[in-house]
């Protein structure tokens, strides 16, 4: 699945007040922490690090149609033991079955998918998230929502997701460092940078990952880019903290995690 479709380079919402100007963004090593891994390599996501997948909470779908057949494969993240968060783009109509791959040989077979009824194909402003249940626990530590407050202008971010690097190599865990740029009402952004990462092809659904109260939580779903090439232009995030989005994914995982 490709984690893009073109975005105009103008997106809902507003912004919020702006955070600390000079921050912090993690280093490679906390990236992988933030997601339940180590580090296992040294370049990545687009210009991130490689990370183990041993305790990873964020996953990669393996996705089937009616015949059985493989037709893609997407990132997710654990948000409960029968639950994973991704984006609807990925459960297309062509979908009917996504199995969760935790690294090695380990999968564990979705029992439904679900898109959030408004989301529409090629609609940039459409409500990109899906949830995936599944008919047995994923042995990981579920990430919890951010629902309790909004992203900042300035904030670090981690993002994270089984897609492609800058040598279009894909398939292996990776996470970066990013920094909010834009708070709208539907999406999150952040840019592409010589010392930040990007999203590319495969990372669709994987998390925006934002501190609170000394843990790591979702505050948006990998959705779009603003360019067809990965090395450039801004990455865009379904924001978490729209109501329609939080309640979808609470009505469907009313015993996910939260901050």
């Amino acid at each position: 699945m490709l984690a893009a479709a073109a975005l105009p380079a103008a997106c809902g919402g507003g912004s919020s007040p702006s955070g600390p100007s000079t921050p912090t963004p993690p280093t490679g090593a906390e990236a992988c922490a933030a997601i339940g891994g180590t580090l296992a390599g040294t370049v990545a996501i687009v210009n991130g690090s490689a990370c183990s997948t041993g305790s990873s909470r964020v996953v990669q779908l393996n996705l089937r149609d009616a015949r059985n057949l493989a037709v893609g494969s997407c990132s997710a993240t654990v948000i409960a033991p029968r639950a994973v968060l991704t984006a609807a783009h990925c459960l297309d109509d062509e979908v009917r079955a996504a199995n969760v791959y935790l690294g090695g040989v380990d999968q564990v077979p979705g029992a439904s998918l679900h898109r959030h009824p408004r989301y529409r194909e090629g609609d940039a402003n459409a409500l990109d998230v899906g949830v995936v249940l599944t008919s047995a626990d994923i042995p990981r530590t579920p990430v919890p929502l951010l629902l309790n407050r909004d992203a900042r202008v300035g904030e670090p971010a981690v993002v994270a997701g089984w897609g492609r690097d800058q040598f279009d190599a894909s398939g292996t865990l990776r996470a970066g460092k990013a920094v909010i740029t834009v708070v709208g009402a539907i999406h999150l952004q952040t840019e592409y940078s010589a010392s930040t990462s990007g999203v590319c092809a495969g990372d669709s659904g994987g998390p925006l990952l934002l501190s609170e109260g000394g843990a790591w939580a979702v505050a948006g779903v990998t959705s779009l880019t603003s360019n067809t090439g990965c090395s450039a232009g801004a990455n865009y995030f379904v924001n978490l903290r729209h109501p329609d989005v939080s309640a979808f994914v609470l009505g469907l995982v009313p015993g996910a995690a939260r901050r």
